[in-house]
């Protein structure tokens, strides 16, 4: 919940805003690589897409200063949260745990990464998107970010040791929705493709 129109669209115009960033971990075997297809799991019937700019830890940190926060960090990737929604409304409805249908194998996709300099030298202030079968799906830019990535960076370090290759996934814009079999998915920093698969 990290951009306010995508809280609106899933809670409301009226759902309170977070304080502070809200965090979840998924596992390494979440973890899906460059362009591999996603597979449709079979333990729910709705999985979305969640379009994200994704943050590489390079050096150990705990309980980082948001002003020396971007010392941790010099390159940016795009990465996709798919999340078992019908699962998680259900979770949390019963004031459940959600970790297993954010987390599931294969379940955070994840580009290559670009140096932060490629992707325009402020993290900021840059412009990604996602497309699928060609048309256009969701547009984010991390300006409109309700906790900025330095931010994010010394909120979780408070509580867990950041290591080198941590990733972070950064939060979604609006305009997430289902995926199904046969779709191509398509995503960007600026005009530069980082990820390109298909749905199976």
């Amino acid at each position: 919940m990290n951009y306010a129109k995508h809280v609106d669209e899933l809670h409301g115009q009226d759902f309170k805003r977070p304080e502070h960033p809200v965090i979840f971990m998924k596992p390494d075997s979440a973890i899906l690589r460059v362009n591999t297809p996603f597979y449709i799991p079979d333990f729910a019937s709705e999985f979305h897409y969640e379009t994200e700019l994704v943050v590489k830890i390079n050096r150990l940190g705990r309980a980082i200063n948001k002003k020396f926060a971007h010392r941790y960090y010099s390159e940016v990737g795009i990465g996709i949260d798919f999340t078992a929604r019908d699962l998680q409304r259900k979770l949390m409805s019963q004031g459940l745990p959600w970790e297993i249908s954010k987390g599931f194998d294969q379940s955070a996709a994840i580009s290559e990464f670009i140096p932060l300099a490629e992707a325009g030298g402020d993290i900021n202030n840059i412009d990604f998107h996602l497309d699928i079968d060609g048309q256009r799906r969701q547009t984010g830019n991390t300006g409109d970010m309700l906790f900025s990535v330095d931010e994010i960076i010394a909120y979780v370090s408070q509580f867990f040791t950041l290591k080198m290759g941590d990733l972070i996934y950064t939060g979604t814009p609006a305009g997430v929705g289902p995926v199904k079999e046969g779709e191509r998915l398509e995503a960007y920093i600026g005009d530069k493709k980082l990820m390109d698969f298909l749905i199976k």
